[in-house]
């Protein structure tokens, strides 16, 4: 049960501002309401996918990257290409964000990766920021490309 709650609590957040980033790119202003309720959504099916007894590594996030691409086809006035261009940019952020940030804190601190690892509370802190980066970045951009008010069709 804490690993659910812990898994949701930095889920959520990192995947909001994932839908947030990949909204932005597309030029879709953003709307935080609509990004919340993607976001937990996104996270509840990330959940289920990665709570399957199968050897899925790696197939959360592909699913996660359709299902931002399709969220965004269909919420918004964006075309397919920009749409499926926008999630894997979203992630693929995402992805390289996780990857410096590990890499940084265990290089700074020096710390055994096999101590976080096995503790699941420790772990989930430290992939906060990258959440936090991701909101902070789709507001960025929202900033300085300039959404079509005209892009929700929701």
């Amino acid at each position: 049960m804490e690993k659910t709650l812990l898994f949701f609590m930095q889920g959520i957040p990192e995947i909001m501002g994932t839908v947030a980033f990949g909204l932005a790119l597309a030029g879709v202003p953003l709307r935080w309401r609509i990004i919340a309720v993607a976001g937990t959504a996104l996270t509840i099916i990330i959940f289920i996918i990665r709570s399957l007894p199968l050897n899925s590594f790696g197939l959360h996030s592909v699913a996660a990257t359709l299902l931002l691409a399709l969220f965004i086809i269909k919420a918004t006035r964006t075309t397919q290409l920009n749409s499926f261009i926008a999630a894997f940019a979203s992630f693929t952020t995402l992805a390289i964000l996780e990857l410096v940030i590990n890499k940084s804190f265990f290089l700074i601190t020096k710390l055994d990766q096999q101590v976080f690892l096995s503790d699941y509370l420790l772990w989930k802190l430290i992939t906060l920021p990258q959440a936090i980066l991701m909101i902070l970045f789709a507001v960025i951009i929202s900033k300085f490309k300039k959404p079509d008010k005209d892009a929700w069709e929701i």
